[in-house]
């Protein structure tokens, strides 16, 4: 069974921050997460393919066919901020000017 420290590892290495309600919660949680997947690592799948999605899909994505875009002058109307042409935003650290 997952430990409190295990869960605290975990939050650490995940950036997450965990009220003490949420650490208590977690242990038997993640427990029965971990016994679902050591489950499904007994399922024998010799002979099954691998599949990016359970199910077949067709025709998912339109023909990429070129087009007229959008005028910028009506991309650019509703900017909160524009100059020289394209939307300005602030620069990394910087005050946007």
């Amino acid at each position: 069974m997952i430990d409190r420290d295990q869960v605290l590892h975990v939050a650490r290495l995940a950036r997450i921050e965990l009220s003490e309600e949420e650490i208590a919660r977690m242990p038997p949680e993640l427990s029965k997460i971990l016994e679902h997947v050591e489950t499904m690592n007994e399922i024998d799948l010799e002979g099954v393919e691998p599949t990016s999605h359970v199910v077949d899909l067709v025709n998912v994505l339109r023909d990429d066919v070129p087009r007229p875009s959008m005028p910028r002058e009506r991309a650019l109307e509703q900017a909160p901020d524009s100059a020289d042409g394209g939307f300005r935003v602030p620069s990394p650290g910087g005050s946007g000017s």
